[in-house]
C-alpha cells in the first residue's frame, strides 16, 4: 500500500475512495471515470493505495512495451494463480523470462502449421454434430459447440495420441468442466488440482520414453531447456500445461462464439466470408498455411470481433519503480488499470465504435498506430499463442461456414459476463441448416 508524495503530478480524478475489482461494477465505474475525467484518471482505493486508470492509447502502449520492465502483474491475478499456478500468464521477473524463452519455439509458425490437419479434423467432428442437429430440426448451442471445439483442439495439440489413450481413457473428457463452468471459483480450482495427477503421470511416461513420439506441445515443452541447459521441472511443467489448456481454449472459444453471433446479424459479412472460403479453401486437401494466410477478410472479421469483445477485458499492472506517463508521475506500488474493452470502444480512436465493421481492419497504406488494438496484450507479454488462435479460428470458419447457415433463435443483444474473461452471460442458441 502506498500513497504518492505531495509533489507528484497526478492525473485528475475523484477525491473519494473508489472500489475496483474484476466485475461488472468495475466496468461501469471505469466508464464513468473516463467520461468525467478523461483518458488519464487518478484515484485512491479504499485500502489507501493509489491507482491510475489509463485509457490513453500512447500511454497504454508505452506501459506494455517500452516501459514493461517497470511494471509487474497487478491486482486480480491472485484468482488466476490459484487456478493455474505460477505459469506464463501469472509469473513475473526472471521466472517469466526463463519460461517465455523456453516456450516460445513451440509456437513458431512452422510448428503451428503442423497442427492444421488436427484443426481440420476437429472441425469435421463439429460438422457431423451440426449436420445431425440440422437434420432433426434441433437447435445448436453455439457457445457450447465453440467451447468443445477449442478445448478438444488444444488438448490434442498438447498431448497428441495421449489425448485418446490417456485423457479420454474412460470415455469422457475430464476437462469438460472448464468449458461448462465459467465461474472459476474455488470448486473449479479444486477440480483443476485433481487433474494434475493425470497430467503428472503423462509427463513421467513421456520422460521415460514410453509416451508418444509425435509432434505436440508437450513434446516441445519437454525438450525445452534454459540458458543453463536445465529443462522444466515436473512442477513447472504442470503449471505451464494448465496455463496452456485454460488460456489456449478460452480465447478462441469465446471469440468464435461472438463471431457466429455477429455473422448471423450481418448477412453481408457472411456472404463475403463464404466467397473467400470457397476461393482459398475449395477442399480440405487444398488447405495450407498459404491459403489460410490469404484469407484477409476472415482475418478482418476476427479482429473486429476481438475489438468489440476482447477475451480479457481488463488488464492490471503494479509499478515497482518510479515512472512518468504523459505529464504525470507514477510512484512505486501504484496500481494500473487498462481496459481493452473501453479503449476499443472509445470514439475518438474508433469512430462509431459500437458498429460491427470488419472493413476497419482492411489492409491499407495508412499507419494504424492511432487505432489502439490489444486483445492479446502488447510487447514482451503479448500472448504467445496468438498466431495459433487466429489460425484455428480461420480453419473453423473456412470449413464450417460454407456448409452451415446459423440463424439466431433470439437476436437480442447478449448480456455480458465480466469475470476474468469476457463472455456472453447466457449461452447463444442457433438453428443450423445445411447449405
Amino acid at each position: 500500500m502506498t500513497s504518492a508524495p505531495q509533489n507528484f503530478r497526478r492525473p485528475p480524478g475523484p477525491t473519494e475512495p473508489v472500489t475496483l475489482g474484476i466485475d461488472p461494477e468495475t466496468l461501469t465505474t471505469l466508464q464513468e471515470l473516463q467520461q468525467e475525467y478523461g483518458d488519464m484518471v487518478s484515484l485512491t482505493k479504499p485500502n489507501g493505495r493509489v491507482a491510475y486508470f489509463i485509457n490513453d492509447a500512447a500511454e497504454v502502449r508505452r506501459i506494455l512495451t517500452r516501459r514493461h520492465s517497470k511494471y509487474r502483474k497487478g491486482p486480480g491475478f491472485e484468482r488466476v494463480k490459484m487456478l493455474l499456478g505460477n505459469g506464463l500468464i501469472v509469473s513475473d521477473g526472471e521466472v517469466w523470462r526463463r519460461a517465455r524463452r523456453m516456450i516460445q519455439p513451440a509456437f513458431s509458425r512452422q510448428n503451428v502449421h503442423r497442427l492444421i490437419k488436427v484443426m481440420a479434423e476437429c472441425c469435421d467432428r463439429r460438422a457431423v454434430q451440426w449436420a445431425g442437429l440440422a437434420a432433426n430440426g434441433e437447435q445448436c448451442n453455439i457457445t457450447a459447440e465453440t467451447s468443445d471445439f477449442a478445448l478438444e483442439l488444444i488438448l490434442i495439440s498438447i498431448f497428441g495420441s495421449d489425448y485418446e489413450s490417456r485423457i479420454m481413457a474412460e470415455g469422457d473428457n475430464p476437462f469438460d468442466f472448464l468449458s461448462r463452468d465459467s465461474t472459476r471459483d474455488l470448486s473449479v480450482v479444486m477440480k483443476v488440482r485433481h487433474l494434475r495427477g493425470l497430467l503428472l503421470s503423462i509427463i513421467e511416461e513421456r520422460r521415460t520414453g514410453s509416451g508418444s513420439d509425435e509432434f505436440d506441445f508437450l513434446s516441445m515443452y519437454l525438450q525445452a531447456t534454459d540458458k543453463g541447459g536445465q529443462p522444466f521441472s515436473n512442477a513447472e511443467l504442470l503449471d505451464e500445461l494448465m496455463t496452456l489448456i485454460v488460456a489456449g481454449f478460452e480465447t478462441s472459444a469465446n471469440t468464435l462464439n461472438w463471431v457466429w453471433y455477429l455473422i448471423a446479424k450481418h448477412p453481408d459479412v457472411e456472404t463475403k466470408l463464404i466467397a473467400e472460403a470457397e476461393e482459398y479453401l475449395p477442399s480440405v486437401s487444398a488447405m495450407n498455411a498459404d491459403s489460410l494466410s490469404a484469407m484477409q477478410y476472415t482475418q478482418q472479421v476476427l479482429e473486429e470481433a476481438l475489438r468489440l469483445y476482447p477475451p480479457v477485458w481488463l488488464f492490471t499492472r503494479r509499478s515497482h519503480e518510479d515512472d512518468e506517463l504523459d505529464d504525470f508521475d507514477v510512484a512505486p506500488e501504484t496500481d494500473i488499470y487498462l481496459s481493452p474493452f473501453i479503449l476499443h470502444r472509445t470514439e475518438h480512436y474508433w469512430p462509431d465504435p459500437e458498429q460491427f465493421d470488419p472493413d476497419r481492419f482492411a489492409v491499407t497504406d495508412k499507419p494504424k498506430k492511432d487505432r489502439p488494438f490489444f486483445p492479446f496484450s502488447l510487447g514482451p507479454r503479448r500472448c504467445v499463442g496468438e498466431y495459433f488462435s487466429f489460425l484455428e479460428m480461420k480453419v473453423h470458419l473456412g470449413l464450417l461456414l460454407p456448409r452451415f447457415h446459423m440463424q439466431l433463435v433470439d437476436d437480442s443483444q447478449p448480456a455480458l459476463e465480466l469475470g476474468i474473461n469476457l463472455r456472453a452471460a447466457k449461452d447463444i442458441f442457433m438453428k443450423p441448416t445445411e447449405r
